[in-house]
Parts: structure tokens; sequence; C-alpha cells
């Protein structure tokens, strides 16, 4: 495989990946973003902790899909997510009636 249709390849992986992302959006109540993994929850708990003078957070996530091109099944009913970095979590706009 050529350098070439490495990169075609993963392009289109990407591109069904958006479109999968438009499409399951609606789904969920939060955008959550670390330096890693960005997600799509119903639930999020957010912990900050200190440890011998180190502060990181702990997420708890419920109901997620995980934006990752490698993964054969992006929903997870549960994640357990530990970072040094920061975390944005955004609450998407609630469906109107």
């Amino acid at each position: 495989m050529s350098a070439e249709d490495l990169e075609r390849y993963e392009t289109e992986i990407e591109l069904q990946l958006y479109k999968e992302y438009r499409d399951v959006l609606p789904m969920f109540a939060y955008v959550v973003e670390t330096e890693r993994r960005f997600y799509l929850t119903n639930g999020v708990k957010m912990e900050v902790r200190n440890e011998q003078g180190r502060v990181y957070f702990e997420l708890e996530l419920q109901d997620a899909w995980v934006w990752d091109m490698y993964r054969p099944a992006r929903f997870v009913a549960n994640v357990r997510v530990v970072t040094f970095k920061d975390v944005n979590i955004e609450e998407l706009a609630g469906k109107e009636l």
C-alpha cells in the first residue's frame, strides 16, 4: 500500500466518522473534550483530584459515543477517563418542542 493509498483510506474513514457524528449528535446532552479524545455523552461527572501535589481530573461518562476512527464500536455504556490536561465540558442545546 502506498502512502497515497493510506492517506486516501484515512480521509475516507474520517469522512465516514464525521457523518456518523453528525447523525448521532442529537442523541446526546454533552460534548466532552480531552487532550486525547472527543466524546458525546448523556451523563458526565468530573472530580478534581490532588495527589502528592499533582492535580488531575477524573471523568465518568455514561451512555457515550467516542470519536475514534480506529474503534470498531464507538458507543459505550460507561467510560472512565483520567487526565492531567485540560478538560472541556459543554452542554448541548436541548431539543425544542
